[in-house]
């Protein structure tokens, strides 16, 4: 196992709701193994990098409607 941790700052997030959608597209990721956002757009996300790539989370993410910015 080989943890990977990372903040993202991510467009799209503007209410709780958003955070709740969030959290339900990155759910079904096997090998995520935490992911906290909250309303300041900020993500924590800490995933172990021989199960899943970090762009397979990104994809999730903006296939939900959420980008990184910058």
């Amino acid at each position: 196992m080989s943890l990977q941790s990372e903040t993202l700052q991510v467009s799209g997030i503007r209410c709780e709701r958003c955070v709740m959608r969030l959290g339900g597209a990155l759910r079904g990721l096997e090998g995520l193994q935490a992911a906290n956002a909250n309303l300041m757009g900020q993500v924590a996300l800490t995933w172990d990098d021989e199960r899943v790539r970090r762009d397979e989370i990104l994809d999730a993410m903006a296939k939900a409607g959420f980008r990184p910015v910058g």
